[in-house]
């Protein structure tokens, strides 16, 4: 039996340090080249990214190899993730769209995984297991605490062990007809994007799969600054999604806003009672243990850990106050819908 045709949209910008290892991977699949496209949608990077990517291109085309999939570089204008998922969507031949970051290596088996377990549970976007790594002190200490429950609350696919249903997954690979249905990546969320209309398609029915044994590799941030900006983003446009949705995915995603305004609080009212320091005081023994279980096999890291955790939260929870601030004096713009002609399909 043939298998289905399966298009891989790959939004970047700037990857110039990892683009060769992401694109790399995925024209390493174990899935038939024949049946795999890799559309490129780059946001008009200024360094070398658009230099590598012709590379891999030029190499294939002067090889005449066909036992690799077809590269198709494509402009994004709107350099945002959800402006190039939507011109790839617009480009895309597949039945099947698979979201491949410049930021991840995905496991050879990684396509293979996603079409079997489409096929096998009948959802309508799979995702799987990722695994945190970086480089020096700093970036070790983010990758461990990102891989924690205590770090990122709900998102299992950081830590996840068993399969089933889930209100998101990484990445994602979807059948073609989900966004026949519900529409295209929403191009006002610089950030949250796959949050978003994972949410939105729960509300319109549709099911989220989440398999560990699809495996991909992150390379988390190397600085407590990239970091800080990164889930200050998180926690920012997460309120535009709640809005957009009217809904709230987990109230996992408020604990963070609620911890700053109570430390806010604790501090002002600590000019009076000591005892208002109880959401501080609370908050570090919480810390304190998480660090020392994920530092079990490296106590030196203790301090660092509980740094990293300090800003993950302190970061996000900031950011949503700062996105509630902001978002709640704007009119909600309405999620964008894609004309996708059904012809596409393969």
């Amino acid at each position: 039996m043939m298998q289905p045709f399966v298009t891989v949209i790959m939004p970047i910008r700037n990857e110039a340090a990892f683009i060769e290892r992401s694109l790399g991977a995925v024209l390493a699949q174990d899935y038939p080249s024949d049946r795999l496209e890799v559309l490129v949608v780059d946001g008009m990077s200024n360094d070398q990214t658009r230099t590598l990517v012709q590379r891999f291109i030029d190499q294939q085309a002067t090889s005449g190899h066909t036992s690799r999939p077809r590269i198709t570089l494509l402009d994004n204008p709107g350099q945002i993730v959800p402006c190039a998922f939507n011109i790839g969507l617009r480009y895309a031949e597949g039945a099947i769209i698979v979201r491949v970051d410049g930021h991840c290596e995905i496991a050879p088996d990684y396509v293979s995984c996603c079409v079997a377990t489409l096929a096998t549970t009948g959802a309508d976007n799979v995702g799987g297991l990722i695994r945190s790594v970086s480089h020096g002190v700093i970036g070790h200490a983010i990758a461990m605490a990102t891989s924690s429950p205590f770090g990122v609350g709900n998102a299992r696919f950081h830590y996840a062990t068993q399969a089933g249903w889930a209100d998101t997954v990484y990445l994602g690979a979807y059948r073609r007809e989900v966004f026949e249905r519900i529409g295209g990546f929403d191009e006002e969320l610089g950030r949250n994007q796959g949050d978003e209309f994972n949410f939105r398609l729960t509300q319109h029915g549709g099911r989220i799969w989440l398999n560990p044994t699809i495996r991909s590799t992150y390379y988390s941030r190397t600085s407590l600054r990239k970091l800080w900006r990164q889930y200050f983003q998180y926690g920012f446009y997460k309120v535009r999604v709640i809005q957009k949705r009217n809904a709230v995915a987990s109230w996992c995603h408020l604990i963070p806003a609620t911890f700053v305004l109570s430390l806010v609080v604790s501090i002002l009212l600590a000019l009076i009672s000591l005892l208002a320091l109880s959401a501080a005081g609370s908050y570090a023994l919480a810390n304190t243990g998480a660090s020392v279980w994920v530092s079990r096999r490296d106590p030196l890291h203790i301090p660092l850990i509980a740094l990293v955790f300090l800003v993950l939260h302190v970061a996000y929870g900031l950011g949503f106050l700062r996105g509630f601030w902001h978002w709640s004096r704007r009119p909600i713009v309405p999620t964008q819908v894609l004309d996708i002609p059904k012809e596409c399909v393969a």
